[in-house]
This record gives C-alpha cells, structure tokens and sequence, in this order.
C-alpha cells in the first residue's frame, strides 16, 4: 500500500516546495491511524474558510471521497483514488472539465490532497492477481487523514465563534428594542431631558452596523449599545424617583392641613420668636385666598403685607430658573437665526418641535457633547437651549470651540449672569432684521 511517496506533478504542472512539505507530511502517518472519512468532511466543512476552500472545491472532495471504497481512511485500507474526470464529472453533478481542474488545483493548494501522477498522467492501478492493488496513481487523500487533528481543531474553533456570535446578535437585538421602547416613552410621557439627543445617538448606533457585520462590529456596537440603555435607564429611574419625593410632601401637607381643621394655629397667623424673619402661613378655610406674609418687629407686634402673593407656596427664583421659565417668539428666532432651518427635516421649520430637532443635529456637527447640550436643556429649558444653539451656529466661523461656549453660558445661566435676550438681538441685527411678532 502507498501512503504518498514523493513525486513530481506530470507535464507542466510546477513542483512548489508547499508540495513537496504536504508530500513528506503524508509520508510520515502513522500506520494504526485512522478516521471516519464523512466525519472528517463535515469538519472540513465547518473548516473550509479558514483553510481557503471554496463550496464548488468541497463538492468534487465529496466526489472523490466517494470513489474511497472504505469508511474509514487508513494506511492499512490506501489512500489513493484514481477516477477519471468524466467519472468525477458524473458524481460532482455535472461539473464542467476545465472547473474540476481549476478546483482540483484548489485542494492541492490548499494542502487536503496531493497527486501522485503516473508517466503519463493517467490515473490507474495496478492489481494483483487477487484483485488487491499493487500501485495506483491519481489523488492521494494522505494529507487529510495527516491533518484530521487540526481540522477538527479548527472546526472546533468555528463552532464556537459562530454559537457565540449568534449570541452576540441575540444580545444586541434585544438592547436594541429595550433602548428603542424606552427612548419612545421618555418622549411619550414628556420626560426631563434631550431625548432626541439619545433617539439620534441611538440611531447612529444602528445605522453605523453595516448589512453583514463581523463579530467585533456587533461586539462594539453592543458595548456601545449597552452603556446608552444603563444611561436611559438611570434618566428614568431618575425621574421616577424625583415624582415619588415631589408627591409626598404634598400629600403630608393636605394630612397637617385637615386633620386638625378647627385648630387656632391654622386658622390665624402665627408669630414665631426663634426664627427671626418673614412666616409665609397657611389657612385651611379659603384655599384660594392668598398668604399672609408677618413681619417681626423688635417689639413683638406683626403687621400684614398689605401687596398679596399670587402663589400659595412660592419659593425664591435664581437666575437659572428665571432664564428657563422665559422663551422668545419662534418667529424672532427664525429671523435672527435663519439658518438653523436648513438642518430641519424638510428643511423648514414649524414649530418648536421642529427648532429643537434641528438644534440637536447641529449640536452632533459642532462637536457639542450630549451631556453639554443636555445640561443646558436643564438650566436654559429645552426651547431656550435650541435657541442657543441656533444663535451659536450662525456665529459658528467665530467660535473655536462650540462646547466649551455652550458650557460656559450655561454656567453663567445657573448664576443668574447670562440673558438670552442681547444675544438673539444681536443675532437679529447682524442678520439686518428686526423683531417681529410670531403667532
């Protein structure tokens, strides 16, 4: 029996010296070794990318492991195969001559097969008078049974990667949708925050993934992906919580206010010697009337602020809630900035909604943070921060750094120093208008 003696290729074929290491690889198998033949093409199968082999090349191996008349490949039972192309032709459903060539070349490149070309070229064997082969020439199947470990190795390998890349996928699909449902509650129920900012990030995300994307282009995009769903998720919880505070005080109060409802203390202003300033007091018998405001004089008597307040409980103003509680005209704004309108859907502006949409695409094209856009949002309101961003754009050639201006007016807001006001009239007059009223 032949395991593969070295030989040279018949004709013009050129000899290479991967040939001539897969033929002595071959030559030295050992004896007992042996493996089921369409196990090891299944693992080939799995295998094939990684060594460099075509589905057409794996359909002719298939065929010519056909043509094996044992199970199992073995020193013991041969290792060469010997059909002609017309007989390969028929088992390969028909391939044209000139593909099995080109695909034959394909495997011996690869290193699963090696010729073992007669004089001539013709594929034959020799028999013995009791029909055993003496020496046969044609394709040698001594490389893949020298090469079942790390084929098997490697569709090992392949197996794992692609259960773990479904995996993958599985884990982004799933983020994708919890991101997607919670973005479209936040702004469904009007929660706090640049969800818009968050729905463009997101769709930046998917539409970034290409059609048929590779393992660590899902693992990057789901990393990515994940740390946008604990950030949403915070924001809501978040505001889950500031509900939950806001809403109990209120109810302890509405408790204080009509559990005792014939009680002095309710029903008249009290004066109270320790505290030293102004009692803002509340009566339970006319909701609507307003409070009564007693001053502390050094003589123990009280006066009543003849000037009414126009809230039940109101508390101190700063600057940064005075700046958000005030918006301008749309119209105003459109005229002094009118180039925001460019970067709205369809290119025109309706509406606030419009404005804050377009303010958010031209915050990702300054390179203006999310969290810089968003803590104006907080400081400035949602309508004021798109208005300042409409204002920075038009004024964009003269502005090294749109985030760090953003920043710094939003701190100069929170302090109570910075009036939007001056800075839209002069985005008005240097666009030559003036102001209009807006409807």
């Amino acid at each position: 029996m032949q395991t593969g003696n070295v030989t040279t290729p018949f004709g013009r074929r050129p000899m290479s010296l991967a040939m001539l290491a897969n033929q002595t690889k071959a030559g030295n198998i050992d004896v007992a070794k042996a493996t089921d033949k369409w196990r090891l093409y299944r693992a080939l199968c799995e295998a094939r990318l990684r060594l460099g082999v075509t589905d057409r090349a794996m359909a002719l191996l298939n065929a010519l492991l056909s043509f094996y008349p044992h199970t199992e490949l073995s020193v013991e039972n041969g290792l060469i195969v010997f059909p002609s192309n017309a007989q390969l032709s028929l088992r390969a459903h028909g391939m044209a001559e000139q593909t099995i060539r080109r695909h034959l070349a394909g495997l011996i490149d690869a290193g699963l097969l090696t010729r073992k070309d007669s004089a001539n070229g013709k594929r034959y064997a020799r028999r013995d008078g009791a029909g055993d082969v003496n020496e046969a020439f044609g394709f040698s199947l001594a490389p893949l049974l020298a090469r079942a470990e790390e084929i098997e190795a490697i569709a090992s390998q392949v197996v794992a990667e692609r259960v773990e890349f479904q995996r993958l996928k599985e884990r982004l699909t799933i983020c994708r949708r919890d991101v997607s449902k919670l973005i479209m509650t936040a702004l469904d129920e009007q929660a706090p925050g640049d969800w818009q900012a968050m729905h463009l990030h997101f769709r930046a995300l998917v539409d970034a993934l290409p059609r048929s994307p590779s393992m660590h282009q899902v693992a990057e995009t789901l990393d990515e992906m994940e740390l946008l769903r604990e950030e949403v998720v915070n924001r809501l919880e978040m505001q889950i919580k500031s509900e939950n505070h806001s809403v109990n005080p209120l109810q302890n109060e509405r408790h204080i206010q009509n559990s005792k409802p014939e009680s002095i203390s309710e029903l008249e202003p009290r004066f109270d010697t320790k505290l030293g300033r102004d009692q803002h007091v509340k009566t339970t018998d006319a909701p609507e009337a307003p409070d009564v405001i007693v001053n502390e004089y050094p003589g123990g008597e009280g006066r009543s602020d003849p000037e009414p307040m126009r809230r039940r409980w109101r508390e101190p103003q700063d600057g940064a809630a005075a700046a958000a509680g005030r918006s301008f005209p749309l119209g105003m704004v459109l005229q002094a900035c009118p180039d925001i309108a460019m970067y709205a859907p369809g290119g025109a502006i309706d509406g606030w909604r419009d404005l804050m949409g377009a303010a958010v695409v031209v915050r990702s094209m300054l390179g203006v943070s999310p969290s810089a856009y968003q803590e104006a949002c907080e400081v400035l309101g949602a309508e004021n921060a798109a208005t300042v961003m409409a204002c920075i754009l038009e004024r964009a050639g003269h502005i090294n750094s749109a985030g760090g201006y953003l920043r710094t007016l939003t701190e100069r807001a929170r302090k109570g120093e910075f009036g939007l006001g001056p800075m839209l009239m002069a985005s008005l007059k240097a666009n030559g208008g003036n102001a209009r009223k807006a409807g």
